[in-house]
């Protein structure tokens, strides 16, 4: 009996790409407000603290990317079991952009003296932003570069506790429940000055994400089971959502005025309450997905449809390259003295520019090569059809007329 060895392709999942553009679009929204609050002048004023508690309402992004990476690879590498290839390919696409943007980013804000960088500063940030992953919101890559590393052992989990995938699951959410309870309410009260970074800087710390990973893996691998159960309970999934977000501000009130919190411990992702928001959010973007997939083939405007899969080819580039639309906007935001209700309203514009350009910066690398690099895209197979061509081209061009040409 022969056996074929082929892959079956599987089927493309369109509500991948919706999600894809949800988080890295709120990822940006984030981020500008963040601009626009530290631009406003009235800290206790009503824009700024608008701002400020509602922060946490979209604060879910980071958590649906790391959930988006384990369903990713899960469904990318599952059953594949090639470790090596496996790494090779994944470091490549991931240490690339992590490294080149360290540098290029570094080097192009010391040369315009962008505040806080200069050249005496030059080395050692460089080489602290490349180990730790504290510059230019690229943390991201390097949780990811660890998770490259413990995905066969979640796999290998997977596989061996396989009749129990749901156990683990729960015990996973137990674990990250009482990680989050530990860093809110144990951390701050002990002292870490003598811990190692990776623990004591717990942002970066592929740990403190493990349910996300978890979660994902989890759905990939039963993934129509996980959205009928969505389906059924829908309608409850969003009103609870809804109702949570709503709730994320009563709960940055409470952070600051009753546990006497700074504004960054408030609007920290690493709380009990923001565990459950942020999963039922990712709940919720995944059943939106669902529907973009459906509506996709029963008419959905074109314009749309290429707008979301160009989105979703881009979003890992567009994330790697968003400190220069937030640098740019901060820059004109210097220009504009206007009341801070002004900056509000003028959110929605600063938004759209930056989206427009780090969507647009992630365009071309992925069009043109060789900056297909810079976004974990690298167009190697256009480069070498270029080089093939020319080396034909010469060959016809250095071969002698025939006598019918003389």
């Amino acid at each position: 009996m022969i056996i074929s060895t082929a892959r079956i392709k599987k089927p493309y999942l369109y509500e991948v790409d919706l999600m894809r553009v949800f988080f890295i679009f709120g990822v940006l929204l984030n981020h500008t407000t963040t601009a626009f609050s530290q631009n406003m002048v009235a800290a206790e004023g009503g824009p700024h603290m608008t701002l400020l508690a509602t922060h946490l309402l979209i604060h879910f992004t980071r958590m649906g990317f790391m959930f988006m990476t384990g369903l990713v690879l899960t469904l990318n590498y599952y059953d594949r079991n090639d470790w090596p290839t496996f790494f090779k390919k994944r470091f490549a696409g991931s240490g690339w952009p992590y490294l080149l943007w360290n540098i290029g980013l570094l080097t192009g804000l010391t040369l315009i003296s962008y505040p806080g960088f200069d050249w005496t500063h030059f080395g050692p940030t460089l080489l602290s932003a490349i180990l730790h992953g504290d510059q230019f919101y690229l943390y991201y890559i390097v949780v990811t570069l660890q998770l490259y590393v413990a995905f066969p052992l979640i796999v290998w989990l997977f596989k061996t506790c396989a009749k129990h995938h749901l156990t683990i699951l729960a015990v996973s959410f137990a674990l990250q429940m009482a990680l989050m309870f530990g860093i809110k309410y144990g951390l701050p009260h002990v002292d870490r000055s003598n811990w190692l970074w990776w623990f004591r800087a717990y942002g970066v710390n592929v740990l403190t994400y493990q349910f996300y990973f978890i979660f994902g893996t989890y759905v990939s691998l039963h993934y129509q089971a996980t959205y009928a159960f969505i389906h059924r309970h829908l309608r409850a999934i969003a009103g609870t959502t809804l109702v949570m977000g709503i709730g994320t501000v009563g709960y940055y009130f409470w952070n600051r005025l009753s546990l006497d919190l700074t504004h960054t411990a408030a609007v920290s992702p690493h709380q009990p309450y923001m565990l459950v928001y942020d999963t039922l959010m990712i709940v919720t973007v995944f059943a939106i997905g669902k529907g973009y997939a459906h509506w996709r083939t029963n008419g959905m405007p074109q314009w749309l449809d290429r707008f979301i899969a160009n989105g979703a080819k881009v979003s890992f580039g567009i994330y790697l390259d968003q400190t220069i639309g937030l640098a740019l906007l901060r820059w004109l935001l210097t220009f504009i003295t206007v009341p801070d209700w002004a900056l509000l309203v003028l959110i929605p514009v600063g938004y759209v520019f930056v989206l427009a350009v780090s969507f647009g910066i992630a365009w071309f690398c992925y069009k043109v090569p060789p900056f297909g690099i810079l976004i974990g895209r690298p167009q190697w197979h256009v480069l070498k059809k270029n080089r093939k061509g020319a080396r034909q081209l010469d060959r016809t061009q250095s071969t002698p007329l025939t006598s019918a040409g003389k």
